[in-house]
């Protein structure tokens, strides 16, 4: 016997344990090599029993083989099976993101467009209701319905791009349109002072858009918390970066309370790490507050 029992057991048992798993390929090539390993014996040693022992090697071998296969075969489709249903509870969720998303930008435009409507058509009434109204006041009156208008215009692109995931419904600010910025904070009667400082040359977009954004947000945070105090802008171009400098003196009255949440400071930091810049805010020795913000060419661009 050619074969002896022990042997047979050995050989079937580490043909399981290697194949299983294993590629097709692999499977074919180790059963050849049982077979190629059995016809060297039994050319060395003729007879029928030999001969025998040859196939019925072979043909256990043969089962084995296919047996182990098939199960790697199953396992690898239950892992396939497992990875799509793992995509597709990845993709349920993020399409659901984008409708939870999407219902909340609605929301939000139907209630604040609603109000911002209200103001805009208002500003335009007042004048009209009072016979002769001194200028001041009625470019006052054309100030505010010009915000409102542009906040409903704003409204609008927020929710095309939550909507649609893309914002082509206008273009994003630039450094371009401060002017036209500080510009309204002045017809309003805010005292803001700008200065422009190195050559103007052209940004990577998330620095003029994250430039425009911090300068916007500071200067928000200087009117709700220092109203009619004195503010001043500075926008400098070195070749290490933008440099950008908002401060406000000390407010000439107290500001008034408000339980708003402030996150205009923390939304400049978010808008400063994402570009790899630097940011310095806090209280001035004489009362007054200000922010200066770097933000280098090389860095990352927000997306």
């Amino acid at each position: 016997m050619v074969w002896p029992a022990p042997v047979l057991v050995a050989h079937v048992a580490v043909l399981g344990l290697v194949g299983f798993g294993a590629p097709h390929v692999m499977l074919a090539e180790m059963w050849l090599g049982t077979l190629t390993a059995g016809i060297v014996l039994w050319a060395g040693l003729p007879g029928e029993q030999t001969l025998v022992s040859l196939m019925d090697m072979s043909l256990l071998s043969g089962m084995v083989l296919i047996t182990v296969g098939a199960l790697g075969g199953h396992r690898d489709a239950l892992r396939r099976v497992a990875l799509a249903d793992q995509k597709a509870l990845a993709e349920q969720t993020r399409s659901a993101l984008l409708e939870e998303r999407a219902r909340i930008a609605r929301e939000l435009h139907d209630v604040v467009a609603h109000h911002m409507s209200v103001v805009a058509v208002q500003a335009e009434a007042a004048p009209y209701r009072v016979s002769d109204p001194p200028p001041e006041l009625a470019r006052s009156f054309a100030t505010i319905r010009s915000s409102a208008v542009e906040a409903l215009t704003e409204l609008h692109r927020i929710l095309d791009l939550l909507r649609n995931g893309t914002d082509e419904a206008s273009p994003q600010p630039t450094l371009e349109r401060l002017d036209e910025l500080v510009g309204r904070l002045r017809a309003a009667g805010t005292p803001v002072t700008m200065r422009v400082e190195g050559e103007r040359r052209a940004l990577p977009p998330g620095v003029e858009l994250s430039a425009y954004r911090i300068v916007q947000e500071a200067l928000s945070n200087a009117l709700q918390h220092a109203p009619g105090a004195r503010v001043g802008v500075e926008v400098t171009y070195k070749p290490d970066g933008l440099h950008i400098r908002v401060d406000n003196d000390p407010p000439p009255h107290p500001p008034p309370l408000s339980d708003r949440p402030g996150h205009g400071l923390l939304g400049m930091r978010e808008r400063v790490s994402m570009l790899a810049g630097d940011l310095t805010a806090g209280v001035r020795q004489d009362g007054g507050y200000m922010v200066t913000v770097r933000l280098p060419l090389g860095g990352r661009e927000v997306r």
